[in-house]
């Protein structure tokens, strides 16, 4: 596992050169933002924040395909599910069920729930809406990629740790529009329409840069959005 700086606020962790998760650091100690894919993640993880000195206090999950979950019922049992909150929100539980229940929902957008959706064993302790906080964190509902994405800005720094909502393979995407040598996200993508408006509703957030599940951190902001959301309508 490889480790970035963020920001002054935060530690991209990444396996395998391209699945991430990442540190975000509050006064009680670490928000784990997604858990990678593979259960042996966990130990990685906790080794890295016990480096870092702080504790991991909460687990925030943007959605619920097996590269963002893969390690969370090992870390819990590792760090203690009495002492460690597992956050998500109401549309994911039941994809996050083992097994999971993939049905679509009335006026939802048409499309399937597609990718590793191996569900999980541990209940989410905490359920959020939009415009919720958890800690430094806004939550903003970002669906397209799978029903019930989150994304989430850190208001300090302006960070929208983007999930797969976004994707920063080779530049900065949306989710149904990766790029060739990476073309798992766009495969993967349940609505392409609603992946789209998820990322033009962003504009609307003051960011500053993107982490994603997938790429490197990238800077540029706004302008770096606007031409990733152009990049799909031309």
């Amino acid at each position: 596992m490889t480790t970035t700086q963020v920001s002054g606020n935060a530690r991209q962790l990444t396996r395998f050169g391209f699945v991430n998760c990442y540190l975000v650091r509050e006064e009680d100690g670490f928000t784990l933002i997604d858990t990678g894919m593979l259960s042996s993640t966990a130990a990685l993880i906790i080794a890295e924040a016990a480096r870092l000195n702080a504790p991991i206090r909460r687990i925030l999950l943007t959605h619920a395909h097996t590269d963002h979950v893969g390690s969370v019922d090992a870390l819990l049992a590792k760090l203690g599910s009495d002492r460690t909150e597992l956050i998500s929100n109401e549309r994911s539980l039941p994809i996050l069920r083992t097994p999971p229940d993939l049905s679509m929902r009335p006026g939802e957008a048409p499309g399937k729930i597609k990718g590793g959706t191996p569900g999980i064993r541990s209940k989410p302790t905490r359920l959020l809406s939009e415009g919720d906080k958890v800690g430094s964190l806004r939550c903003i509902d970002t669906p397209g990629h799978i029903p019930g994405h989150m994304s989430f800005l850190d208001e300090r720094d302006g960070t929208l740790y983007a999930g797969d909502a976004l994707v920063a393979m080779g530049e900065l995407n949306v989710s149904n529009h990766a790029p060739w040598f990476f073309p798992f996200p766009k495969f993967v993508t349940w609505n392409a329409e609603v992946a789209v408006a998820s990322a033009e509703k962003l504009l609307a957030y003051p960011i500053e840069r993107f982490a994603c599940g997938h790429g490197p951190v990238r800077q540029g902001g706004i302008p770096a959005l606007r031409q990733a959301i152009a990049k799909v309508k031309a």
